[in-house]
Parts: C-alpha cells; sequence; structure tokens
C-alpha cells in the first residue's frame, strides 16, 4: 500500500506526518526508532510497533533505529538484547542504527546538571514512600518535598556526591522541579535520577546512578534526530513531561521530536 494508499484508508499518523512534512519540519525528514528495554522477550504487541516504526520508515524513506532502553541494569541481560534484534529481523526488518539509551548516560548526567543550575531540577532526601505518599491523586494536588528549595549550589554538591556513590542505595533521588499542583500527576516533580548499585550488561560498574525512562527517553530521541516518537496509548499522559524536558533543552534541539500515540494491540480467545 502506497503512502497516499494508507492515508486514504485513515491512518492518522501519516496524515500528521504528511502535514508536517508539507510545512517543511525537520526538513521533510522523517527517522522513527523502536525502544524496546532488553527485560524479557518481545510478546506479539510489540510486533505492532516493530511494523508500525519500521514501516513508517519505509514508505517515507526515511530512517528508523533500533535503540534498546537498558536503564534498569537490574532486570536487563544481553540475551534479551540477541533475540529482540532476531525478532526484529525475523518480522524481515533492518535497523538503520543500532543505540542504547546507556550510550547517552554522561550526555544525561550533564543535561541534568544543566536543568540543576536552571533551578529546575533538585536532589531529594525523602524515601521512596514519602514521596509516593505525598504525590497526590487524580482529584488533590500533591504536597511539596521539604528538601524542593535547597540551593543551586548545594544540588550540585548532593548530585555529584550520588554519582560518586557517598550514599546508599535509595536513600536519595534527583526530581525535576515542576509542578506540584499540576492536573496530570506525572508532572508532579517526577524523578529522574536514583542510585542503584547493580552491574550493568555494557557500562559494568560504571555507574551507581541511573536515569529514570522519562528522562532518558525524550533525550535520546532528540540525539538521535528522531522526527516521530511512536508510542502506545498508555504514555499519551506523559507526553506533556516528554516535552517539558526537551523544551528545556530547547538549545540542545532546536528542532524537537513529536510523540504521537497509538492503541495497543489486544488480542482475544487467544
Amino acid at each position: 500500500m502506497s503512502v497516499e494508499e494508507t492515508i486514504e484508508a485513515g491512518n492518522f499518523i501519516y496524515r500528521i506526518i504528511d502535514e508536517e512534512r508539507a510545512a517543511g519540519k525537520h526538513g521533510g525528514r522523517v527517522a522513527t526508532r523502536f525502544p524496546p528495554e532488553p527485560n524479557g522477550y518481545l510478546h506479539i504487541g510489540h510486533a505492532k510497533s516493530i511494523c508500525l516504526n519500521f514501516g513508517i520508515a519505509r514508505d517515507y524513506k526515511g530512517t528508523c533505529n533500533l535503540r534498546f532502553d537498558d536503564t534498569n541494569p537490574a532486570k536487563e541481560e544481553q540475551e534479551y538484547v540477541d533475540s529482540i534484534m532476531e525478532d526484529v529481523r525475523w518480522l524481515g526488518f533492518e535497523w538503520d542504527n543500532l543505540y542504547y539509551a546507556s550510550d547517552y548516560f554522561d550526555h544525561l548526567y550533564r543535561w541534568a546538571v544543566k536543568l540543576i543550575k536552571d533551578g529546575k531540577a533538585y536532589v531529594d532526601d525523602q524515601s521512596a514512600k514519602e514521596i509516593s505518599d505525598s504525590r497526590g491523586t487524580l482529584t488533590e494536588p500533591g504536597r511539596e518535598s521539604p528538601y524542593r528549595n535547597r540551593s543551586v549550589e548545594e544540588n550540585l554538591e548532593l548530585f555529584e556526591a550520588m554519582k560518586a556513590g557517598k550514599f546508599p542505595d535509595g536513600s536519595r533521588v534527583l526530581r525535576a522541579k515542576i509542578d506540584m499542583a499540576s492536573g496530570n500527576v506525572n508532572l508532579r516533580d517526577p524523578v529522574m535520577y536514583r542510585i542503584l548499585r547493580a552491574t550493568h550488561h555494557r557500562t559494568g560498574d560504571e555507574w551507581c546512578i541511573y536515569p529514570m525512562y522519562d528522562w532518558a527517553h525524550g533525550e535520546s530521541d532528540a540525539l538521535e534526530g528522531i522526527t516521530h516518537s511512536i508510542c502506545t496509548l498508555e504514555f499519551e499522559d506523559h507526553r506533556p513531561l516528554y516535552e517539558w524536558f526537551v523544551k528545556n533543552l530547547a538549545d540542545e534541539f532546536p528542532s524537537p521530536p513529536r510523540q504521537i500515540e497509538f492503541a495497543r494491540l489486544n488480542l482475544s480467545h487467544t
């Protein structure tokens, strides 16, 4: 099916891409990615995402990267990396570039420091339970952390100490400083980094702090020059956070990616 036939059939993603190309966004370039976490084997739902991302790149003569979201060393293994690569090829696709989120750990750390210097991130000493309990609900705002208004200098010192391994696991996190009263709970000062001593399948024991998915994801897209970040509807509420992170690094990313959500594939009677 041609691009024109696909659009006529009602594919809203293709319609969005066509509108942006007509407006000259990204210079007409189309770049997508398939970003699995290597913590298990792929299931049939992943096949929909693979075919969509690689299919868009094929139809627009663009590029599609395979990027492993390897930000949680406690759950990830090389075995899953190898299996995922095999499955993508079994479906008939070949990636233009192979990347790992861990390729960007230095970038992510440096950008986190920038947000601290800009007064947009802070180190929080609260426990995971305390942070969760103060997050609020869908109808009630969250409560600000007692550590939210630390000075830039203190936050920089503490974040460096986190990286240097001076604190035990789980004792501190780095949080984005956004809005604890936001109607979107994802914007209530989300955690960007946690302390975790676990051997990473690629970086070994080089790091003892690891970026959270929401922090690493959009920045990885932007670094790779992704134009359209295609993901399932479960991430729709995360889109404002995706955009907040990228926007606050606008000097780094003059042509940021756009997140577009599609419905998950649900099967019955299987």
